[in-house]
């Protein structure tokens, strides 16, 4: 993958990527980072790909404004922690501080601080909701990763290894739950069978709202910037 520029107010950042499986030249704005990725053809030439993209500056341009902008994390700011806006304010200590509407922190390093106690309260969360239930299927897994993954939201290796984004403490605490119970199911059915979906709803119970609350507010936990 290379990277080149739209000119422009601003310029528009490109990433060309050859693909031996693409047909044509094709266009993808990512809605988690806004990043432009024009896949092309082996056989075509860069010349005539940066020339497509300059074709379609327009329709790019909109999509881009049309994208909700990133938030940098930092004291003064508004940030979901289990599914509550909580204001982010400065710590009379050197500890992170959660409290119902506020999260103190120290000032210095305040992002890299947060994000750091927002993982391991993270890893707490989605250990707790795995141990429970691998021990209603009977179950066990080999051990807890998290990660900061843009495509999905956990995984489930075939040796067990279960796989989570850390972003999920922003989440309400049942949508993290149901992560957990999905990933968890794939110990005993690790596809997305009729099967598979029956052996989730045995362990966490009707996920639909959960399911649909990550389809229409996943995108947004990805735009806080640490």
């Amino acid at each position: 993958m290379t990277d080149h520029f739209l000119p422009g107010s601003p310029p528009v950042a490109l990433v060309l990527r050859r693909s031996a499986r693409a047909r044509r030249i094709s266009l993808r704005i990512s809605q988690l980072d806004g990043r432009v990725t024009l896949t092309v053809p082996k056989s075509v030439r860069e010349g005539e790909a940066l020339q497509f993209a300059r074709d379609k500056e327009g329709w790019i341009r909109r999509h881009l404004d049309r994208r909700p902008e990133d938030v940098a994390v930092a004291i003064g700011q508004s940030l979901p922690v289990e599914g509550r806006l909580r204001r982010i304010t400065p710590s009379a200590t050197r500890k992170v501080v959660l409290s119902e509407d506020e999260i103190q922190v120290p000032e210095a390093q305040a992002a890299a601080r947060l994000k750091s106690y927002l993982t391991a309260l993270a890893r707490d969360r989605l250990a707790s909701a795995s141990d429970h239930y691998a021990g209603q299927l009977g179950r066990s897994y080999a051990r807890i990763s998290l990660r900061d993954t843009r495509s999905r939201w956990g995984s489930c290796s075939s040796t067990g290894g279960l796989m989570y984004s850390w972003r999920l403490i922003l989440a309400p605490p049942q949508v993290l739950r149901y992560v957990a119970a999905h990933e968890v199911a794939h110990l005993a059915e690790m596809n997305h069978s009729p099967a598979f979906w029956t052996q989730v709803e045995a362990l966490f119970g009707s996920y639909a709202q959960e399911r649909q609350w990550l389809r229409d507010n996943g995108t947004a936990l990805h735009l806080f910037r640490f």
